[in-house]
């Protein structure tokens, strides 16, 4: 564990979570389940009793005075700033290659920002086993054990058990699925070897390139070109040249997907709880109703009427009095500047919405 280095890739704007989750303040900057602490910090809290005060963030120009605030232990060495997003790619890749610079031997976990997770002690000892597992040579995903069957997830599908000393769950990653359709999700929870795919990567920086390198070049080249200039003078200047240049392409497709097909791919199951917060009716999930009449709300619940009406979760960042009145499983998002009406069935759409503004040119909402 003192070869691990966790980096923190905090960007993307969680559409689905629109008007609360906004460009400029995204959904790991909220506390979306009530607890006081929001996502970034909670990633931040259960990654620091694994690597101490090896934490690297990788986030937006746009957020670095946020999320400083939200996380002041981490020193301006390790934070990565993007003037444009490029997927995970380049947010891990980048990471990836500083990291080997400073030392070739560390091996390196990414973990999304915006994820909640169960208990904590059953994640850390699933990382320990990744640790374990990816210093034998291998890029290690952590595969979470479906609870329905989901369209919405990737899926892992495991093959053997790899007899790693210190990691008695590591099993070889057959292949790597891409979101099936519902007969297809019911069939691989039945079988028993298919987990959801989080996005959750933990490998020995050396590897981690080497598959960059090998499945695109052109990534590899403008990555390590930065990493060169890497706490130099020249570092701004490289950086702002080079990074608008870098290939879009997710980590899955650039590293995890193409290294399964050659055996570099292990999986470690993660019995914990995890949800990636991905729409309103996942807000709703996760938070617990105040109401008898079930209707979940963040905000000022004295401000918010109900009757008849349950399933639903109202979400106010106003002073704005809200009744809902024999109608279920709705969703109100109430903000100074936007009002979203829709209902849990329909909760994956509002980025539509998002959309629609966007090609009309309001992005003074988005």
């Amino acid at each position: 564990m003192s070869r691990f280095y966790a980096v923190i890739p905090a960007g993307g704007v969680g559409t689905r979570l629109w008007p609360l989750s906004r460009a400029a303040a995204p959904k790991f900057l909220h506390d979306l389940t009530g607890s006081g602490s929001t996502l970034i910090r909670a990633t931040f809290e259960r990654l620091v009793g694994l690597s101490d005060t090896r934490v690297m963030v990788v986030t937006g120009e746009s957020h670095q005075e946020a999320v400083c605030a939200q996380l002041p232990e981490i020193t301006a060495e390790n934070i990565i700033l993007e003037s444009e997003p490029k997927d995970s790619a380049a947010a891990i890749g980048l990471a990836a290659a500083i990291l080997f610079k400073r030392d070739p031997e560390i091996i390196m976990g990414s973990f999304a920002a915006d994820h909640i997770i169960q208990p904590i002690e059953v994640f850390q000892e699933a990382i320990r086993e990744a640790v374990a597992t990816a210093a034998t040579g291998k890029v290690v995903t952590i595969g979470i054990t479906p609870t329905h069957p989901s369209t919405g997830f990737g899926y892992i599908r495991q093959g053997r058990n790899l007899k790693i000393e210190g990691a008695p769950h590591a099993h070889h990653v057959m292949e790597f699925v891409e979101k099936p359709d519902e007969k297809t999700a019911q069939a691989y929870v039945a079988d028993g070897s298919y987990s959801w795919n989080a996005g959750m990567f933990v490998a020995p920086v050396s590897l981690m390139l080497k598959h960059i390198e090998a499945n695109e070049p052109a990534l590899y080249t403008g990555l390590m070109e930065i990493a060169d200039a890497w706490g130099t003078e020249e570092q701004e200047a490289v950086t702002s040249r080079v990074w608008p240049t870098l290939p879009k392409i997710a980590i899955d497709y650039a590293v995890a997907e193409p290294a399964a097909a050659v055996g570099d791919v292990a999986v470690i199951p993660g019995t914990f709880d995890w949800d990636d917060v991905g729409d309103f009716a996942a807000m709703a999930r996760l938070n617990h109703a105040v109401d008898n009449e079930s209707v979940t709300i963040l905000g000022d619940s004295k401000r918010v009427y109900s009757d008849k009406s349950s399933g639903g979760i109202v979400v106010s960042d106003t002073n704005r009095v809200i009744a809902l009145i024999g109608i279920d499983d709705v969703v109100v998002v109430d903000t100074p500047d936007a009002l979203l009406i829709t209902t849990k069935e329909h909760a994956q759409s509002v980025k539509a919405a998002v959309a629609h503004w966007k090609s009309q040119g309001d992005t003074d909402v988005l």
